[in-house]
């Protein structure tokens, strides 16, 4: 028997977001059915694990419109809907839907607000920048908090001027030189 891969989704008016969470996939099969009927199998992992999925999507989709994106983590299918309509679920049964369906937070957006604009000017889709590992970019907001004005670190040239601001001399102590 196969194991079902975790699916998550989103939804616009006129398209749904469909990621199946299964890393390093092989033998990728997909099958979408203007009715609706979504069909995907594959095997992964490094025991090439069969897993299948067999749903009947809330509504009839256009296959000719709809596209799949391949990584190496996941299968993401933008599938396109026959009629520019909100869905109440992704699946046609009622009830409760199967654990390994779960919604696609990072890619959900309401009804009401799905005409509204983020930033103007500014039309990056649907990218995640917080997904993007952008480790070491730093801080983008220049208000300079993570300056330290303390720094007691100096450069070579600084740590050799002296107390009397004389380059070269030996460094000022704090105690007093013995003479003996």
């Amino acid at each position: 028997m196969s194991r079902h891969p975790l699916i998550k989704w989103a939804q616009r008016s006129d398209k749904l977001f469909i990621t199946v969470e299964l890393p390093d996939a092989k033998n990728v099969k997909l099958n979408l059915e203007p009715e609706g009927k979504f069909f995907f199998s594959a095997t992964g992992g490094a025991d090439s694990i069969p897993y299948e999925i067999d749903i009947d999507l809330y509504d009839k989709v256009d296959v000719n419109e709809s596209k799949a994106s391949f990584t190496s983590r996941n299968i993401c299918y933008l599938v396109k809907k026959a009629e520019s309509k909100w869905w109440s679920r992704l699946l046609k049964q009622e009830g409760k839907p199967p654990v390994f369906v779960k919604v696609d937070w990072d890619k959900w957006v309401d009804e009401d607000e799905q005409g509204e604009k983020s930033g103007t000017g500014m039309d990056f889709g649907d990218i995640d920048f917080s997904k993007l590992n952008m480790g070491g970019a730093g801080d983008f907001d220049g208000d300079g908090a993570d300056i330290d004005e303390d720094d007691e670190s100096d450069t070579d040239e600084e740590s050799e001027i002296t107390a009397n601001g004389e380059p070269g001399a030996e460094p000022a102590s704090a105690e007093p030189e013995s003479k003996a």
